[in-house]
């Protein structure tokens, strides 16, 4: 697929999405780049199973950019267990203003995050490995996220306790899941209390793609009390035994 072709694509998936403010000529040509980029790096290493160009357009892009209307002007934004970089490099590139930091307990990922993010020239992005329990625990990232955002990363009620420490009083958590939310929304309902937090909203989008449409929620977790120091656990517990 050679840029034009790309660019009509994306344009289009991202009109249909209403997401059609966020384009521009830079900021799709990073994207293909990144697209390619990936692609290429994939054949090596293990980044996605997403590898049809259609479908990266529609289920990486499209799709990490659905929670852009959540992200207030110049946030600070934690993506806990960020994987190939979802959503946060899309967002580093449709948002300049904000400060992102990615993080994921994998070196050799974060290595491709981190040198990525440079080949963009994202200014404001940083790219962390450790592992969110403990990094929760210091205090240059403990409770001053504007948001905390997490995609397809493990259960609510578990990723509840990894990602909300992160979170300011008053800012948000987002969770970014596929179908069944509603069931680990309600497994985690106690979690999120015990933790600080109140539910938002739950909101359902249909993704619409250049050839399918999925369905997402976006659930939107606001912090409104200091999380008990002892919390998160090490990850064991918080598996064996969720909040």
């Amino acid at each position: 697929m050679d840029f034009l072709e790309f660019n009509d694509i994306f344009n289009t998936v991202m009109r249909d999405n209403g997401l059609s403010h966020l384009c521009d000529d830079e900021k799709s040509r990073k994207l293909y780049y990144l697209m390619e980029h990936m692609l290429e790096v994939n054949k090596s290493m293990n980044l996605t199973a997403i590898k049809e160009e259609r479908a990266v357009i529609t289920r990486h892009f499209v799709d990490s950019l659905t929670i852009e209307p959540f992200l207030p002007q110049n946030a600070k934004i934690l993506d806990v267990g960020c994987g190939a970089g979802f959503p946060s490099l899309p967002l580093g590139i449709v948002r300049p203003d904000l400060s992102i930091v990615a993080l994921d307990s994998t070196e050799k990922r974060i290595r491709y995050v981190a040198d990525t993010a440079k080949a963009l020239e994202l200014s404001r992005f940083t790219a962390i490995a450790a592992r969110a329990e403990e990094l929760a625990h210091d205090k240059a990232h403990r409770a001053c996220y504007d948001v905390v955002t997490a995609r397809a990363v493990a259960a609510l009620p578990v990723l509840s306790e990894l990602c909300l420490p992160f979170a300011r009083i008053g800012g948000r958590f987002i969770a970014m899941k596929a179908k069944r939310g509603d069931e680990e929304l309600a497994a985690a309902a106690s979690a999120i209390s015990k933790l600080g937090a109140t539910v938002k909203q739950n909101l359902f989008i249909t993704l619409i793609g250049a050839d399918e449409q999925d369905e997402r929620q976006l659930i939107e977790i606001e912090k409104i009390d200091k999380t008990p120091q002892n919390l998160p656990r090490p990850y064991a517990k918080i598996v064996k035994r969720p909040l």
